[in-house]
């Protein structure tokens, strides 16, 4: 078993390391961005994950520069809306995002998910390479890509290096981030991820609260002197993911982070797994290609 602190970071295709614990702003108002991100940086987290389409970037840039931390330390995320799914779209996206942001480069750019059809996918997809060869965005990645899609993106690389000159010229996919937690394993894609040294990236990893009081997590939590959350997000962490947990709470930010001390066993890990498929979010991972 690898032995975690909140400094362990995974080492991406691109060649960049991304922290393993990261901190979600999904759905948390503008407003409170800021104050929330700098709270999560006070407290150990170098990673937030923001999208164009959460409407905040502006605050997790600001609170980053409010903390006095090196831009260096922290790892920024953002994404491509689905109204940007094309070139120019993710074109302009990229810079409006820095631009939002405040900041000088962009540590991962995904694209948010695979709606808006192959064309759509495949110029989004040539935009962030062009962005990453000026040195825009550092690593490049999709999110709600189900395993279809993803076989579609790894042939369109393959066009785009015969026609850019060579290897490494139509990108390479550093991170995939999905709604993963023991309720929605989503095996198939962690296979075609991991075979790859994609870094899976889960959100929703605490199921937004909604299996609290099953009698799996409040018998564990029990065991092991834990909240239902920090098992889930420790199950997460050993599983090799990169648990994005959210909250705009000071205490549970705090606690969010405190899964170090600790270590499911075996056995345990196995009382979480699960044969069903129950996400609780969006689910574009089973969307046809032609959507």
């Amino acid at each position: 078993m690898a032995t975690y602190s909140i400094n362990s970071t995974f080492k991406l295709n691109s060649g960049y390391e991304i922290p393993r614990l990261g901190f979600g702003v999904y759905q948390t108002p503008p407003e409170e961005t800021e104050k929330a991100s700098l709270e999560a940086l006070g407290n150990g987290y170098r990673h937030i994950d923001s999208a164009a389409a959460y409407r905040n970037e502006a605050g997790c840039g600001a609170a980053v520069r409010f903390s006095k931390l090196p831009r260096s330390e922290i790892y920024f995320t953002s994404k491509i809306p689905s109204s940007g799914m094309s070139y120019e779209g993710a074109k302009k996206q990229v810079e409006t995002s820095l631009k939002t942001s405040g900041f000088d480069y962009i540590d991962l750019m995904l694209i948010h998910s695979p709606y808006g059809g192959s064309e759509a996918r495949k110029g989004a997809w040539k935009a962030l390479v062009e962005a990453v060869e000026e040195g825009k965005i550092r690593s490049i990645g999709i999110s709600n890509y189900g395993v279809h899609h993803l076989d579609e993106l790894e042939k369109y690389i393959a066009e785009l290096e015969a026609e850019r000159g060579g290897k490494g010229k139509g990108g390479v996919i550093s991170v995939g981030q999905w709604e993963i937690h023991p309720w929605c394993p989503r095996n198939d894609i962690v296979e075609w991820s991991t075979k790859r040294n994609i870094a899976v990236e889960a959100y929703a990893p605490v199921i937004r609260g909604q299996r609290f009081g099953e009698p799996v997590l409040v018998d564990l939590a029990k065991k092991y002197g834990k909240t239902e959350a920090q098992i889930l997000l420790r199950w997460s962490l050993q599983k090799g993911y990169i648990p994005l947990p959210k909250s705009v709470t000071p205490s549970r930010i705090k606690e969010n982070a405190q899964i170090y001390d600790f270590e499911l066993s075996k056995e345990d890990m196995g009382k979480l797994e699960f044969d069903v498929y129950a996400p609780v979010c969006w689910d574009p991972v089973i969307s046809p290609l032609d959507n």
